[in-house]
C-alpha cells in the first residue's frame, strides 16, 4: 500500500521551492495593485498583472499574452476586454495580415506600465536593504541564471 505524504511543515526551511518563489511574486503582485490603485490607477485589480507582466503587452497578440500568463486565450481576452473599457488598451489589426490582432498601451496604459517599473524599483531597494546589497545582488545573479539556464524551458 502506497504511502501519502502529509504536509507537516514545522519550519520555513522545510517550504519547498514552489511556495519560497510563490509567496514573494504574490506579495509583490498585491503591493502593485495597492500602489497603482493609490496611484489613480483604481480600476486595475490582480488578475491585469496576467497583462502588465514583463515584458509587457504592447505590440503582442492576445495568443502569446496568454502562453506567457499561462491562462487560457478566452481568460486573456475578459482581462484585455476590461483593460481595454478602462482605457488602458486598444486591440488592433496587423496590416496585411488578416485577422491577426495585437495589443497596444494606451497613453494611460503606458503611465501605468512606468508606474510598475517604479514600484518594482522600489521594492528591489528595499528588498536589497533587508537582505543588504551583496546578498541581494547575489539573489538576482542567482534567479538570473535560472532565468536564462534550462531549468525553465
Amino acid at each position: 500500500m502506497a504511502k501519502k505524504h502529509q504536509l507537516r511543515i514545522l519550519k520555513t526551511s522545510d517550504i519547498l521551492i514552489g511556495a519560497l518563489l510563490r509567496a514573494p511574486s504574490q506579495a509583490i503582485h498585491r503591493r502593485i495593485i495597492q500602489e497603482l490603485n493609490a496611484a489613480g490607477f483604481d480600476e486595475l485589480r490582480l488578475p491585469h498583472i496576467a497583462v502588465f507582466q514583463f515584458p509587457g503587452p504592447d505590440g503582442v497578440r492576445p495568443t502569446v499574452l496568454a502562453e506567457r500568463a499561462g491562462i487560457s486565450k478566452q481568460a486573456m481576452n475578459q482581462l484585455l476586454k476590461s483593460l481595454e473599457g478602462f482605457g488602458y488598451l486598444q486591440r488592433a489589426n496587423v496590416k496585411d495580415e488578416g485577422r491577426t490582432r495585437v495589443v497596444r498601451l494606451t497613453r494611460r496604459g503606458h503611465n501605468a506600465y512606468l508606474r510598475i517599473y517604479d514600484i518594482l524599483l522600489k521594492i528591489e531597494d528595499e528588498w536589497a536593504a533587508e537582505l543588504g546589497p551583496k546578498q541581494f545582488a547575489q539573489f538576482k545573479k542567482l534567479l538570473a541564471r535560472i532565468w536564462d539556464g534550462p531549468l525553465l524551458k
